[in-house]
């Protein structure tokens, strides 16, 4: 069911996502009751099951690996009757033609607000702060009819990957508005963001600190007018914080240096800017990337060690999470094209 999007994003969730609340209920009752909100499309006839325990099998499928309402399908017949009921599916199995045609009726607004509640409630701190990483994905898994797969900008949470909130992007449009539409749906209060060097924006970084958010903005050698202002700082005479990480055969080590904001850094509410080096050693190989953070967060509170995690919990989200996973939730009900 896809809708028109005309040359801006469309925004999945028609209302901000609230702050996260530590439920004092075991995951899967909450994700019940959470889903048992949205609105039922089928009539009321020959319905067997509740449309939350529906949803809430295809959410745990998807996380369990099933790619597609077929995967789906078998893992609801291998679950076994105790695992549905716990879910909510008291009335025998459902097979894939059910789900397939909930799904294409489902309100995918309501839904990805549901997932996203739920992700929110599991949000664990980074550094003592709940951190958010903006990232934009072509959804695999959710191509079909001929039409391209979409591409979302997803909120992800920093520890657990899970997806807070996406838009989808417009066709004639870019990620750099999607993000501002997804950013405007979230409660910032008190979250540092964190983006890629597409959205070291202005705009943008004053749409964190309006809603009172904090945001870590990277720049890199693209970016060459910023760049070469910062790389001109005297780094040298800069006391440097260094990790360094070995496994899967290689040794990665991050040192990074921080100081108070030039007054030629425009963006808003900046406070403190940063280089970053990366070095990663593998056999006999060894590269080395440098970027540069601008950050709104105060030094007094945030040193560079908790900048440099902050990144670095960015990276690993980026190279996999089950926020695509939830996605593919969202996006099955939205377009109609999960297989």
């Amino acid at each position: 069911m896809p809708s028109d999007q005309g040359d801006h994003a469309r925004a999945m969730s028609s209302s901000i996502i609230p702050a996260p609340v530590r439920m004092p209920v075991p995951d899967h009752e909450l994700l019940a009751e959470l889903l048992a909100g949205i609105p039922d499309p089928r009539g009321r006839r020959g319905v067997r099951h509740p449309v939350g325990a529906l949803i809430a099998v295809a959410v745990c499928a998807v996380l369990a690996g099933a790619r597609g309402f077929t995967a789906i399908g078998e893992w609801a017949r291998d679950a076994g009757s105790a695992a549905l009921e716990r879910l909510g599916l008291e009335r025998g199995r459902v097979d894939e033609s059910t789900l397939r045609r909930l799904f294409a009726r489902l309100d995918a607004d309501r839904l990805d607000a549901a997932l996203g509640a739920w992700a929110l409630a599991r949000t664990a701190l980074v550094e003592g702060r709940r951190v958010i990483a903006i990232d934009g994905k072509t959804l695999r898994g959710a191509r079909g009819g001929g039409s391209s797969a979409p591409h979302l900008v997803s909120a992800l949470a920093h520890g657990s990957g899970a997806v807070l909130g996406q838009v989808a992007v417009g066709e004639k449009s870019n990620e750099i508005p999607a993000a501002r539409d997804l950013l405007q749906l979230l409660d910032l209060d008190g979250v540092v963001v964190t983006m890629d060097a597409l959205h070291t924006q202005h705009d943008t970084a004053t749409l964190v600190t309006g809603a009172g958010g904090d945001y870590v903005l990277t720049v890199k050698a693209n970016q060459k007018s910023l760049y070469a202002q910062l790389k001109a700082l005297p780094w040298a005479s800069i006391p440097a914080v260094t990790k360094t990480v070995r496994g899967h055969g290689r040794r990665v080590t991050r040192t990074i240096k921080a100081v108070d904001v030039p007054a030629w850094i425009e963006f808003s509410g900046a406070v403190q800017v940063a280089q970053l080096r990366r070095t990663v050693t593998r056999k006999d190989r060894r590269t080395v990337e440098i970027v540069y953070l601008v950050t709104s967060a105060d030094a007094a509170t945030v040193p560079p060690a908790a900048l440099a995690a902050w990144v670095q919990s960015a990276g690993a989200l980026r190279s996999g999470s089950c926020g695509e996973c939830l996605g593919q939730i969202s996006a099955a009900a939205d377009t109609d094209q999960c297989d």
